[in-house]
């Protein structure tokens, strides 16, 4: 363990991971339909298998930090049973996913092996959600 904190500066983007069964599909949908009209994200494909380190069927919600203040404490509140994995996108992947990840809901297993340790951070992309209903802030 270092001496130094590290600065929140070295966060260029978050990812909320939304897991999914086949009888959850229906909450997920539901979830991305309030996540696309409060918040500018990215929203990331359907996943219906298994990808990279994730056990379980699963959609990407890419966000820069400014969302995260609200977006964050939403999922909180609105997650309706769906286990949520949010991350940092730091230069190291699977500290990311592994060590400074929260969990909201259920804790599921990661599969560290497959995420390397070292790589540029992810910038949360093109927003492509057109948010129509306010939100409060913090």
């Amino acid at each position: 363990m270092t001496d130094a904190a590290r600065n929140i500066s070295e966060i260029a983007s978050y990812h909320a991971h939304i897991y999914f069964e086949p009888e959850t599909r229906a909450a997920a949908e539901r979830l991305r339909g309030f996540i696309g009209e409060r918040f500018p994200v990215r929203l990331g494909r359907w996943h219906d298998a298994k990808i990279g380190p994730h056990d379980q069927s699963m959609y990407q919600v890419a966000f820069n930090t400014d969302v995260a203040p609200s977006l964050v404490p939403f999922l909180m509140l609105n997650h309706a049973g769906l286990s949520i994995l949010i991350h940092p996108n730091t230069d190291n992947p699977r500290r990311d996913h592994i060590i400074d990840a929260i969990w909201i809901g259920r804790r599921l297993h990661i599969h560290a092996d497959v995420l390397p340790e070292t790589g540029a951070p992810e910038d949360a992309g093109e927003i492509n959600t057109q948010p129509t209903i306010l939100q409060d802030t913090p």
